[in-house]
C-alpha cells in the first residue's frame, strides 16, 4: 500500500491528462471569447463542452480509483468497504 508521501501513478494517467487538457483548452477558449467581447450567443454553447470534458475526466479518475486502488493493493481487505463508502 502506498503511503501518503509516495506518489500514486494512476493506471489511466495518460487518458486522464488528455481529458483534463481538453477541459482546460475549452475553458481557455471560453475565457478568450469573453475577454474578446464575443456575443453571448456564441459563448453560450461552449461551457457545456467544458462541463463534458471535466465530467469525462472525473469518470476516468473514479474508475481508475475503483479498479486500481480499492481492494487491489491500494487498500487492505478491511479498509476497502470503508474506502468505497467514502468514495460513494
Amino acid at each position: 500500500m502506498a503511503s501518503m508521501t509516495e506518489p500514486h501513478l494512476h493506471a489511466a494517467r495518460p487518458e486522464l491528462v488528455r481529458r483534463l487538457k481538453r477541459a482546460d483548452g475549452h475553458l481557455r477558449h471560453v475565457i478568450e471569447m469573453i475577454e474578446g467581447g464575443k456575443p453571448c450567443a456564441s459563448i453560450a454553447v461552449h461551457p457545456q463542452a467544458v462541463e463534458r470534458a471535466a465530467a469525462a475526466a472525473k469518470r476516468t479518475l473514479i474508475h481508475d480509483h475503483i479498479d486500481h486502488c480499492l481492494g487491489r493493493g491500494g487498500e487492505d481487505d478491511r479498509a476497502a468497504p470503508r474506502a468505497m463508502a467514502k468514495l460513494l
